[in-house]
């Protein structure tokens, strides 16, 4: 198993994971998956649009910081995506769906920030 392979694993042991993709903003391609309820090609084309516009409306406001995280709620779920900072993961985002009814969101993102330092690309 890939080092991709084995952070998406223990992505999907955060309380109330579902799914969870590694993403390409640039291309949009997922690198690498794990999970169901979700499709998650669909979400990782989608997710780079928020990535990009996003990006595109810090620049155009004159923000100079990078972005953490990106949270999207919705009735019964939590769509987190987490830019990676590091060198290697430049242009890379970690998705991650979670049920809202079974996560702590502050927990969740607490480990998908380890699971990022832990990440080699």
């Amino acid at each position: 198993m890939t080092n991709v392979d084995l952070s998406l694993k223990s992505a999907l042991e955060i309380d109330g994971a579902m799914a969870v993709a590694l993403v390409d903003y640039d291309s949009g391609m997922s690198l690498g998956q794990a999970g169901t309820g979700i499709d998650l090609d669909v979400a990782a084309a989608g997710n780079t649009d928020v990535v990009r516009a996003k990006i595109r409306t810090m620049h155009r406001l004159g923000i100079q910081e990078s972005i953490e995280d990106i949270l999207i709620t919705l009735g019964s779920q939590i769509h987190l995506i987490r830019l990676l900072q590091s060198e290697g993961g430049r242009g890379l985002f970690l998705y991650l769906v979670l049920d809202k009814s079974r996560s702590n969101l502050a927990m969740a993102r607490r480990q998908l920030l380890n699971i990022e330092r832990n990440l080699e690309i």
